[in-house]
């Protein structure tokens, strides 16, 4: 059941994330401009996934006791912090920049460095 409180915990949790994924990705423009790839994008989708990994893996028992930080972590603060739109953006625009080598390079390392991230918490 869905309260009022769970939502506040996904709403706040997801403005913070939001916020933290637009200051890197403000910060990181820059140099993602200059290589013609999606640095930011990467790096807010990576960390996302070592927090979700970190909080559900390593605290699995915390997050049982405590389902509140379930919200505002995992689902709140990692849902807004992490972002497969820019990534399919970031994806397209290269592709029509005719740069598919790299599009494809960059869709093959966020996959499967989220993945593989995700796999080694379940495995520690």
């Amino acid at each position: 059941m869905i309260n009022s409180t769970t939502l506040l915990l996904v709403f706040i949790g997801g403005g913070i994330g939001s916020i933290c994924r637009f200051s890197i990705g403000h910060w990181a423009a820059e140099f993602s401009d200059k290589i013609k790839f999606p640095v930011g994008t990467l790096i807010v989708n990576t960390l996302a996934c070592i927090i979700l990994g970190f909080i559900l893996f390593t605290y699995k028992e915390k997050i049982a006791a405590n389902e509140w930080l379930k919200y505002l972590v995992a689902i709140g603060f990692c849902g807004g912090f992490s972002t497969f739109s820019t990534f399919s953006h970031d994806t397209v625009k290269l592709f029509q920049a005719d740069l598919f080598l790299i599009g494809i390079f960059n869709i093959l390392i966020s996959v499967i460095l989220g993945i593989v991230i995700l796999w080694l918490f379940i495995r520690a």
